[in-house]
């Protein structure tokens, strides 16, 4: 299938931020057997990440206040893509940043790159704006994504949406106005614990964001509603653990899926999915899954 001009041997791609560059994966299985793989979230300079508690297992799912631990753009480019790119599949490198300027400095170094797409992650805190993520109000996200598009010319742009978006729909359409080639949905969303020993917030930060099983149905209901306002290919995630799930994603409008917290339970899930859908496919006489997607 072909996706941007670009071609997947199947729609499983591995989600940023639970796999790595890849490599620490493929000890378990051949990762060159994926879709794609979506690198750790990366920033432009090195970034330490969050102090304290970083992950807690929830209910059906699992909170995370890592906060964008990576060793910068340029690290990527010189250790970590090359191997990436031996594994034989889409690599698809996931930018963040703080500021308008740390998006275009990231954006033009990954263009002169091997990565075959770029993930923009607009769910990141606006330094200059007292923290609210850039992919909360539509208007921040269209400015962000016309200027960084205007850099990115050469390569496919996907724009990873927040579900902690005022409305989601709407954001949608202002990044694809923008000029966004494809979109991806849902990331985390905004969530907390508490300590009731020490009677305080178990993150330093006070939230962190809930991914896991728990957010499938609410995601599944934003893939569908945003693939029925925008004409660009829409890859969605969250909560995705079986062939089930990735089906019902596809039927709701996903040309793409991307697996994420499972893969911290089962190492190998990606392939049980892959071989699900192929099995589905077969057994319900499926040439290509273009004929299922959108379809409700």
């Amino acid at each position: 299938m072909d996706i941007c001009g670009v071609h997947f041997k199947n729609p499983v791609l591995a989600a940023s931020g639970t796999f790595g560059f890849g490599k620490e994966y493929n000890r378990f299985f051949d990762v060159s057997k994926l879709g794609g793989i979506c690198s750790k979230g990366l920033t432009l300079r090195e970034k330490a990440g969050n102090d304290g508690e970083r992950v807690l297992e929830t209910a059906s799912g699992m909170l995370n206040s890592v906060g964008l631990q990576n060793p910068g753009v340029k690290h990527f480019l010189k250790y970590e893509l090359p191997e990436m790119k031996k594994f034989n599949t889409v690599s698809i490198a996931n930018l963040g940043g703080g500021t308008l300027e740390d998006y275009i400095g990231g954006v033009e170094l990954l263009c002169d790159s091997s990565v075959d797409m770029i993930e923009l992650n607009i769910s990141c805190p606006n330094v200059k704006s007292g923290g609210m993520a850039f992919g909360i109000k539509s208007s921040t996200a269209y400015e962000i994504v016309n200027s960084v598009k205007k850099h990115c010319s050469n390569k496919p742009l996907v724009v990873k949406l927040s579900p902690n978006a005022e409305n989601i729909v709407d954001m949608a359409v202002k990044c694809c106005e923008a000029g966004a080639d494809a979109v991806s949905l849902v990331n985390t969303f905004k969530a907390m614990a508490i300590d009731i020993k020490r009677r305080k917030p178990i993150f330093e930060n006070i939230t962190a964001g809930l991914s896991g099983p728990a957010i499938k149905p609410i995601a599944l209901r934003m893939v569908y509603e945003v693939s029925k306002a925008v004409d660009v290919p829409v890859i969605g995630l969250g909560g995705i653990c079986s062939w089930q799930d990735a089906v019902e994603f596809i039927m709701a409008g996903a040309s793409l899926i991307q697996v994420g917290t499972a893969n911290f339970i089962n190492p190998t899930i990606c392939l049980d999915i892959i071989d699900g859908l192929e099995n589905y496919m077969r057994n319900q006489n499926i040439k290509s899954l273009k004929e299922i997607t959108g379809i409700i």
